[in-house]
């Protein structure tokens, strides 16, 4: 079942790039840095994923379901507000942090929007990556991997939207960026919580 689980997220991340091919070579370079942010930002916010799962799993293996509500508040807490600290640093380089990732000019000006959607994002995700570490931990694997074909399936629309009517510019790529960081991540957020 987690192969399935982490076969849905690699769907998801594909469909994103196809879409990004299909508005053009300087947007599939902006959205490959802005995806490469969002990831590092995951893995920053996964961490805290790591440790819910591992104390959900004790507190279960105990039967300590108090315990298990504390670290999911605890949890939760610390990945909402992690995630608002980390993308409120996004947000703020993002003007100016193009710089560090090219010196092609087209590709620069693609990149500010893109980068203050993912941070904006960013505390979302904090809370979808903990409750899907809390959802390991509880060894439900299953139901990740059959909510992960479900979220896939709402971003589906919403990419070739994006692909049919989202246009080679920023606005394409920001209606991308947003599609993938709020619709994706949207439903990863109410089919988890």
């Amino acid at each position: 079942w987690l192969l399935l689980r982490t076969a849905s997220l690699r769907a998801a991340m594909l469909l994103a790039v196809f879409a990004a091919t299909r508005l053009g070579p300087d947007e599939l370079a902006a959205f490959q840095v802005t995806m490469t942010i969002f990831a590092t930002l995951a893995f920053a916010l996964d961490a805290l994923a790591i440790a819910a799962q591992a104390l959900i799993g004790k507190g279960l293996g105990a039967g300590d379901l108090e315990q298990v509500r504390a670290v999911l508040r605890r949890c939760l807490q610390w990945g909402v507000g992690a995630g608002v600290v980390l993308g409120a640093v996004t947000v703020l380089l993002s003007p100016v942090a193009a710089g560090l990732f090219t010196s092609d000019a087209t590709v620069a000006s693609l990149l500010p929007v893109g980068l203050a959607l993912v941070g904006i994002s960013a505390p979302l995700g904090g809370y979808v990556f903990v409750l899907d570490g809390v959802l390991i931990g509880a060894g439900d694997a299953r139901y990740l991997a059959l909510t992960g074909i479900a979220n896939v399936a709402v971003f589906v629309p919403l990419a070739l939207a994006v692909v049919a009517w989202g246009g080679h510019d920023a606005a394409g790529l920001a209606w991308l960026t947003a599609a993938f960081v709020f619709g994706y991540l949207g439903a990863r957020a109410v089919t988890l919580g």
